[in-house]
């Protein structure tokens, strides 16, 4: 899990040990991170005032169970909250560290999401501890429980006896039912600052003996966003994978299959440059060094990013991501590059990275990507045509011309915009309604409006139907949200004492059966006839039908 400091416990010291596991904190002092919540949990232990149960909540690895288990430990230590066991554990935070304490029991709800299993568990509540002080249950994930589990759960949750004590941990907080927050203590754990894990990770290196240049440390901080099991797990990784003792950032790219920030420099200077054979074989250098797709993308929208906020970044902040050379090279770049050119492309990367998710070989999205954006640099004066206009009031890019442009670029969600301003001036009629209905794939809404409604009139964002006992109860609800989503409008739907026109179906089916019959009056029904006596007609259709 996360905010570790360095120490380890002694009784996880094996050699073929995962550090993960190794440098696992054991003690509040042992967390990094997240240390106001740790100094408010000690206190009100300390004070014989803590919570019947805590709510920890958090992205993975920033030590939701750890932190679980150091408080099951704070509260059953035969030593005390203040001397609290650091390196000979007492028989509970032994047992508790090895999960075998009698009175702490720890359960993953990913596997045990029914109501039996917390059934269960209130059952073996109602006991008092065996050996502790609290009788204490954590339970991991908790948000996996099922409604009923969660419902089970309440009563014992909101008055629990004096002995027990509830742990809960979990990623997705927000898939928990707010009456069951609400019961709990809830700590919301933070991403471990860059600078924090740069100096555990670097510590952890020299212990194991291992020298690590500080640029490969940062590539681990970066990578791993904040979670120190992922920044343990890589490092686990690059010191396995390392020939030797040191491991070197260029050993760390390759590892991990990165690039460092120049060889994006390098390749926008390079597209600017209009030099198409130098573009591609730049990029497929990064490729074979082992960066997918999708990383390349997000990488080369992080150097856009740093080339539009350049005169705010300082090589020593928290990123991690640019050393002096990669810094001086961006200064520079950004001195040639319009903000109208950045912001461009970083709307075709964008729209590239939506595209590589549905194609098989992404590589080529990438190399014509490439392409694309070289084509929009004009070779001889390195900077974007003046026939690119702004985005204007009416919503998507305007079209770039020149000798060999593409034909037009919109903007997705603008483009979005106009065609809802378009359909509400179209939906004049409930057949325009209906046509929606079919264009949206909302296959019951159409059947209802078809069957089940009796218009009465239909002008202005308003809807006014006949009274239907066939029609669903949830219609008008699920109608005014489509035509709000799909309008931006809000439509008013109302009931009318009138009895309103005939359904669409029921009007269809007169005046099918009235062209039949005007058919079977005319002239050429009747020659039919004569040639073929046994005819019956059965059916009118339009030609373009």
């Amino acid at each position: 899990m996360s905010f570790f400091q360095v120490g380890r416990s002694p009784i996880m010291t094996i050699k073929s040990q995962v550090l993960a596991l190794k440098y696992r904190p054991q003690n509040f002092k042992d967390l990094i991170g997240q240390e106001e919540i740790a100094q408010a949990i000690f206190n009100s232990i300390k004070i014989n005032r803590s919570s019947n149960a805590f709510l920890f909540t958090g992205i993975r690895g920033v030590g939701k169970t750890t932190f679980a288990r150091i408080v099951a430990k704070a509260l059953n230590c035969k030593n005390g909250i203040e001397n609290l066991c650091v390196d000979n554990f007492c028989s509970d935070c032994k047992s508790i560290i090895n999960s075998n304490h009698i009175d702490v029991l720890e359960m993953d709800a990913a596997s045990k999401t029914g109501v039996d299993d917390v059934r269960e568990l209130i059952e073996f509540s109602r006991y008092p501890p065996s050996i502790a002080k609290f009788k204490v249950f954590i339970i991991d994930e908790v948000h996996m429980l099922s409604k009923q589990a969660f419902n089970a759960l309440l009563k014992t949750l909101e008055e629990p006896p004096k002995y027990l004590k509830f742990i809960f941990a979990t990623t997705e907080v927000k898939k928990i039912p707010i009456t069951v927050i609400s019961r709990c203590q809830r700590y919301d754990l933070s991403r471990v600052k860059s600078e924090k894990l740069f100096e555990f990770i670097k510590s952890i290196g020299k212990k194991e003996n291992k020298e690590i240049e500080d640029n490969a440390i940062k590539l681990i901080v970066k990578i791993s966003e904040g979670s120190v099991r992922d920044a343990l797990s890589l490092l686990d990784r690059a010191i396995i994978s390392a020939e030797n003792n040191l491991l070197t950032f260029d050993d760390a790219q390759k590892i991990f299959g990165y690039a460092n920030k120049s060889s994006y420099i390098n390749l926008l200077e390079n597209i600017f440059e209009g030099n198409e054979s130098s573009v591609l074989d730049h990029y497929k250098k990064i490729y074979n060094a082992g960066v997918e797709p999708n990383n390349f993308l997000n990488e080369f929208l992080e150097v856009l990013y740093y080339i539009k906020n350049i005169k705010y970044l300082k090589v020593e902040g928290t990123s991690f991501s640019l050393n002096d050379s990669e810094h001086k090279n961006i200064l520079l770049l950004a001195k040639k590059i319009e903000i109208k050119e950045i912001l461009l492309f970083w709307e075709f990367t964008l729209k590239t990275l939506r595209e590589i998710q549905i194609v098989t070989n992404p590589n080529l999205s990438i190399e014509m990507f490439l392409l694309q954006l070289m084509h929009l640099i004009k070779k001889d004066s390195n900077t974007i045509p003046d026939q690119i206009q702004r985005i204007d009031n009416d919503s998507h890019l305007k079209s770039i011309t020149q000798s060999d442009s593409i034909d037009q670029i919109k903007n997705t969600k603008q483009e979005k915009e106009k065609i809802e301003k378009k359909t509400e001036q179209t939906l004049k009629s409930l057949e325009d309604l209906i046509q929606l209905c079919s264009d949206k794939k909302e296959i019951k809404l159409k059947y209802e409006i078809e069957n089940n409604v009796n218009l009465v009139s239909f002008s202005n964002s308003r809807i006014e139907i006949g009274f239907n006992e066939k029609l669903s109860k949830n219609f008008v609800k699920d109608l005014s949200e489509k035509l709000l989503k799909w309008t931006n409008t809000r439509w008013i739907i109302s009931f009318s004492k009138e009895k309103g026109d005939m359904s669409n179906r029921d009007a269809k089916k007169i005046k099918r059966e009235k062209d039949i019959k005007n058919f079977k009056n005319s002239k050429e029904f009747t020659t039919l006839k004569s040639y073929f006596p046994d005819i019956d007609l059965i059916d009118l259709k339009k030609k373009d039908d």
